[in-house]
């Protein structure tokens, strides 16, 4: 998980770690402790980030990308 791409992400889009939380119902405590790697996203709290902040695709911020 890249934190800092993740922020970015938000702040490009004007989205608080609040909105976040709302879109994806989950609670702030929850949402610090999965940014800080304490726990993991789901795979559909994942799916509901990329719907949310319009991403192409969720590799990058939660999946590292692949180099051959």
């Amino acid at each position: 998980m890249d934190k800092a791409r993740l922020k970015y992400e938000m702040e490009k889009r004007g989205v608080t770690s609040c909105d976040l939380c709302r879109a994806i119902k989950i609670s702030k405590s929850a949402f610090y402790r999965k940014m800080n790697g304490t726990s993991e996203f789901t795979q559909s709290e994942i799916q509901k980030i990329v719907d949310f902040l319009d991403l192409d695709s969720p590799v990058g911020i939660f999946f590292t990308e692949k180099v051959s």
